[in-house]
């Protein structure tokens, strides 16, 4: 009998509270328009129509593979609602506004609806603002609950119904909200929750969703799942009691599993950060930092993933290896080149942890290259038509002038051979030659010619400098031996194919455009004296076990400091350098030909496993 009474008292209540609020809510409306004239310094909501919203990037490979999402605090992809699943528009609709497409913007009685659901149901079933108020306090407002801010959220709610369809509003609502877990808008949610889009959830799923929205920090499933599936339960129950789905659909929905992502997506690193970094470093260089973290930039690098597994495969590999055997190397950089296009394949910044060492060897370190330096002085030499690879150069005692002291330039075995070619002195790394060579055709021609290969680092004339006497990077050594593989051509070096908007304009093409920037002839040279050093001289750990040509030069600092091979075939130029980041000495006697040549040939054999073998290019005369 209390019972029944309590339901008939809950009814005329309910009926009573509906009808003050609606006539008490007609009476607000019709004050709004009134008020609207006193608030004309509020934001002009046509601004919307050009609003692009923060946005997430996206960084893919050459072949479309994902590499990472780039973002600062708001992790969002902008969708279209056609590209929401139908289940999660009714579902957010049903316990945030279920009467959106009638009300313009504020909705009294609405508010009246919401009061005596929840006094019903005994919880906060459905909300009282409109999906337009949520979304215009979102992007407008402060959340200080204040009436002039409320009255202010309606008044721009009435004008962005004027100006917006309710397709358009729900849209941008639907994109815009908070979802919880470094999640805004429903498709980043729906991949970070289910590891699906937006259009593929289910009605279980959009359920669980929508039922986020009110307090996502408190109801999301990865933090509260039994609290998340109650409120599931509450936007089933709402949607039945607007008959917008059959009860049989809503029990399916309340029976079927919830398979939450095994691994967040919000948060997830990128899959090879040093070249997530290099990349991103390049993007903002040409966009800004802005763009980039917000833009929603779409990125297809140059990147092989398979050839960058490989590269750092090599690298893990190598390192072990040599500390096992007392080298003293603690890391390495790996940087390959496809010579056609300048374009990056594959990038190793270092070794261990990137949380523990952001540090990116391959185009922050600035090591001297030893002997690896030498062939930039003699490409110099043979463009001046004075010296080809037979030529004889003295490989005897010298002294120069140098302030206060003289400098007299070393053979590594302190020796001197007399009269030998060029070729003889390239492939046993002969010092004073180059020296002499460099001496002769002028340091300033040397570093001038290095600039045209794309080398930007500070290089000075000094006497030593055919020596190593100078700080490169492996991305410099890498892409300037790649213009030798090329015959002299170059584009300009990259690790970024190609750039789309959030919309899918293209905003930066980077197809190779090669310009012949070396004389032909004096590439081809230095190519045959360079293929000498592998064959027969310091590089002959870095001969390749099918045959293909190589050529290449191994470097190595006097102090054991710093040993490198820079080598290429026809198809790719890779740069190894080993060393330690605290500047120390290796072990005694580490050579690049001896150690970092073998790294090289093992890399090499991986990555151009089932490539065609090609010849180097030959001049053509005119």
């Amino acid at each position: 009998m209390l019972g029944k009474f309590a339901k008939a008292t809950t009814k005329v209540l309910g009926t009573t509270m509906l009808g003050i609020i609606m006539l008490g809510g007609s009476a607000v409306a019709g004050g709004l328009v009134g008020l609207a004239f006193s608030f004309r310094n509020l934001p002009d909501v046509r601004v919307l129509q050009g609003y692009v919203p923060t946005e997430t990037s996206y960084i893919y490979d050459i072949n479309g593979e994902l590499i990472a999402r780039v973002h600062g605090d708001v992790n969002r992809e902008v969708v279209s609602l056609e590209r929401m699943s139908p289940h999660l528009k009714r579902s957010v609709l049903a316990i945030e506004d279920a009467y959106f497409y009638t009300h313009k913007g504020v909705d009294p009685s609405g508010v009246a609806r919401a009061v005596v659901v929840n006094f019903k149901s005994g919880a906060t079933v459905e909300g009282g603002s409109t999906l337009t108020q949520q979304l215009v306090k979102n992007l407008f407002l402060s959340s200080e609950k204040t009436i002039s801010r409320k009255v202010a959220e309606a008044v721009l709610s009435m004008r962005v119904e004027q100006v917006f369809t309710k397709d358009e509003i729900l849209q941008m609502y639907l994109n815009q909200v908070f979802w919880g877990r470094n999640t805004n808008g429903v498709e980043a949610a729906a991949q970070n929750y289910f590891n699906k889009s937006a259009a593929d959830l289910s009605l279980a799923e959009s359920a669980m969703m929508a039922g986020i929205i009110q307090a996502p920090s408190a109801f999301n499933p990865l933090d509260n799942y039994k609290t998340s599936k109650r409120r599931q339960g509450l936007v089933l129950s709402r949607l039945a009691e607007l008959g917008w789905y059959s009860e049989a659909e809503l029990e399916a929905a309340r029976k079927e599993p919830i398979r939450l992502a095994y691994k967040e997506k919000s948060y997830e690193a990128s899959r090879v950060p040093y070249v997530t970094q290099a990349v991103q470093a390049e993007l903002e260089e040409k966009f800004g930092r802005d763009a980039v973290l917000k833009g929603g930039l779409r990125v297809q690098t140059t990147i092989d993933l398979n050839l960058q597994r490989v590269a750092e495969e090599v690298a893990e590999e190598a390192v072990a290896e040599l500390q096992a055997y007392g080298v003293g190397a603690d890391q390495i950089s790996i940087v390959a080149i496809e010579p056609s296009t300048s374009y990056v394949k594959a990038l190793v910044g270092g070794v261990g942890p990137y949380s523990e060492n952001q540090f990116n060897r391959a185009v922050q370190a600035r090591r001297q290259p030893g002997s690896s330096f030498k062939p930039f002085v003699y490409y110099s030499a043979f463009a001046t038509g004075i010296y080809g690879p037979e030529s004889t150069i003295d490989d005897s005692p010298i002294s120069y002038p140098d302030g206060y002291e003289a400098y007299e330039p070393q053979n590594y075995d302190k020796t001197f051979s007399g009269p030998i070619s060029v070729r003889q002195a390239v492939a046993s790394s002969r010092n004073v030659p180059a020296v002499k060579i460099g001496q002769a055709v002028g340091l300033d021609r040397v570093i001038e010619d290095m600039r045209k290969m794309g080398i930007k680092s500070p290089i000075l004339p000094v006497i030593s400098l055919p020596l190593g006497a100078a700080d490169l990077t492996p991305m410099e050594m890498a892409a300037a031996y790649a213009t030798f593989a090329s015959g002299g051509y170059k584009a300009p070096t990259t690790m970024i194919a190609r750039v789309t908007d959030s919309r899918g304009n293209v905003i930066l093409d980077n197809s190779p455009n090669p310009e012949l920037v070396l004389d032909p002839y004096a590439v081809a040279s230095l190519t045959s004296v360079l293929r000498g050093v592998v064959n027969s001289g310091t590089g002959t750990q870095a001969i390749l076990y099918d045959g293909r040509p190589v050529a290449g030069k191994t470097g190595t600092t006097s102090d054991f400091r710093d040993a490198w091979f820079v080598g290429y075939t026809p198809q790719l130029a890779t740069a190894v350098w080993i060393g330690r980041d605290d500047y120390k000495p290796m072990a005694y006697g580490v050579t690049g030909g001896e150690y970092v040549a073998p790294i090289w040939r093992t890399f090499m054999e991986r990555a151009l496993e089932g490539e065609p073998i090609q010849e180097f290019p030959v001049p053509v005369s005119n």
